[in-house]
């Protein structure tokens, strides 16, 4: 089984995918993880170094690499499912489930800790929330994309695995 998890940043991707991997019996995988142990740089240096386009084609090159094995649970950066057809090779490969977190949730998440996300990192707090709100509504179509759609904050973690199961 391949489970992909997507949503925007700050959605709890990495917290509840270990959770839902440890309790699945899956591998669990964080996609920006990967990106750093094959590149030896952190995410923030691939941003100044190579800016978001130069990222997003690491980022597709260790998801096409990690979609030739299986029984993982693979935490997606806010944006991979937006670029190129990466939504469909997920899709087609596994299942994708979309943590729908509301926008407010999401701006009170990342303003505690927008140091260490490049893109938000010299934002003020009006500018953080008009970030939030033109990335969601310029990803929602691809996250709507995803097989399973979940709001983590009113869904326990044993439904969500019930949902994966008989997807």
């Amino acid at each position: 089984m391949r489970v992909f998890l997507i949503g925007f940043m700050g959605a709890g991707k990495t917290t509840l995918g270990k959770e839902i991997a440890k309790k699945m019996n899956l591998r669990f995988l964080d996609l920006d993880r990967m990106i750093v142990n094959d590149q030896g740089r952190t995410i923030n240096q691939i941003f100044e170094e190579e800016g978001e386009k130069g990222f997003r084609k690491m980022e597709r090159k260790v998801l096409e690499k990690t979609l030739e094995s299986d029984n993982y649970l693979l935490a997606c950066g806010g944006g991979t499912p937006c670029y190129k057809d990466n939504m469909e090779q997920m899709n087609a490969k596994g299942v994708s489930l979309f943590l729908d977190i509301p926008e407010e949730e999401l701006v009170r998440r990342l303003s505690r800790n927008q140091a260490s996300r490049p893109l938000l990192r010299n934002l003020d707090r009006q500018e953080l929330i008009e970030y939030i709100h033109n990335k969601l509504e310029k990803r929602q179509e691809c996250y709507r994309k995803s097989k399973i759609w979940i709001n983590p904050l009113s869904t326990s973690v044993d439904t969500i695995i019930m949902s994966l199961r008989y997807s």
